[in-house]
């Protein structure tokens, strides 16, 4: 997971930094149960967002209204929807291979929604 994240933030652009996260955090959220279709309450702050992608506010801002502009997600009141998912993971470059440790099954299995268990 170390290797993953050294990679989002030395080698992408905000855009995929941001959808790296949402994509890393719904896989997180849907091990545990606490997604539904790509949906889930989390208590995260701008400024936290911005601190977990090495961003600015102000840019990690801008990052999560052009990912709305994308219609690739939607974030309100502490509730995250991803509306494309595989989009999302593809802007992301994202695998949940790397998280297969957080799954006590064995590796993950991919829903229709690009997530899941």
């Amino acid at each position: 997971m170390y290797r993953e994240w050294v990679e989002t933030l030395g080698a992408r652009q905000a855009l995929g930094r941001l959808a790296h996260l949402l994509c890393e955090l719904t896989t997180r959220m849907e091990f545990v149960g606490l997604a539904d279709s790509g949906s889930y309450r989390i208590p995260l702050t701008q400024q936290d967002v911005a601190d977990a992608c090495g961003l600015s506010v102000v840019h990690a801002n801008r990052t999560i209204q052009e990912l709305r502009a994308l219609g690739l997600s939607e974030w309100e009141n502490h509730t995250v929807t991803l509306l494309r998912a595989q989009e999302l993971q593809a802007v992301a470059e994202f695998s949940p291979e790397y998280l297969h440790e957080l799954n006590p099954g064995g590796g993950s299995k991919i829903t229709k929604a690009g997530f899941g268990l």
